[in-house]
């Protein structure tokens, strides 16, 4: 699971959102399957970006985490690796940096090398400077998408990278050619609703830890 299952909708397009669509239950292990990775990630069709789309991404999260640290990221977190695109920046670019990247899928983490994690009932030991969490709480029900964030918070030591399908992105941004909308879609409020007491919110995805190692300029956070 990760940006693979979410794609942007194209300037000009007139494709309307859904207006509602079916929650599906809390994961299972054989819905992340090959078929899966075949359609958000593999084909040029369906899927979402490709790794060096991807690797831009990756490349603002790391300069823009070196400017507001004061100094390069040490330790990063990534929860939902999937094909791993993230992590194979990061790898090739600023390879001193502990990098721990995790999946849900047991297929992704057998052809992609991640650690297997349930981020609604586990989370890696210690705090890391960023965490990557991108395409993951739509999936979860309320209850596990409430554990899933308290356990990404008690990583974050500095920086969160969020990126979770809302309701109003499946109706106003995405293209639905591209995106996975068989999930839980939520508010964007919820969201912000549970990350409030833990984060200030900087933008473009990017939450700093309350009482970390960031300290903003007033037009920088909320």
């Amino acid at each position: 699971m990760d940006f693979g299952n979410c794609r942007r909708r194209r300037r000009g397009s007139l494709e309307l959102g859904v207006k509602s669509k079916r929650s599906r239950p809390v994961i299972a292990a054989g819905d992340f399957d090959s078929a899966y990775y075949e359609k958000f990630y593999v084909n040029a069709q369906t899927r979402a970006h490709s790794g060096p789309e991807v690797a831009r991404l990756a490349q603002g999260l790391d300069g823009m985490s070196t400017w507001l640290l004061q100094r390069p990221l040490e330790s990063v977190a990534e929860i939902g690796a999937g094909p791993g695109f993230m992590r194979d920046w990061f790898a090739k670019e600023r390879a001193k940096i502990r990098y721990v990247s995790t999946d849900f899928s047991a297929h992704a983490c057998g052809l992609f090398k991640h650690r297997r994690l349930d981020i609604s009932k586990q989370r890696l030991r210690g705090k890391f400077d960023l965490v990557i969490c991108q395409g993951v709480l739509q999936y979860l029900d309320d209850a596990a998408c409430a554990k899933a964030l308290a356990n990404v918070t008690a990583m974050t030591g500095a920086l969160l990278y969020l990126e979770a399908l809302t309701k109003k992105d499946v109706e106003t941004v995405c293209d639905l050619d591209g995106t996975d909308v068989e999930v839980h879609l939520r508010r964007g409020r919820s969201y912000r609703e549970q990350l409030k007491a833990g984060f200030h919110q900087i933008g473009a995805g990017l939450w700093a830890r309350i009482g970390g190692a960031v300290a903003l300029y007033e037009l920088e956070g909320p």
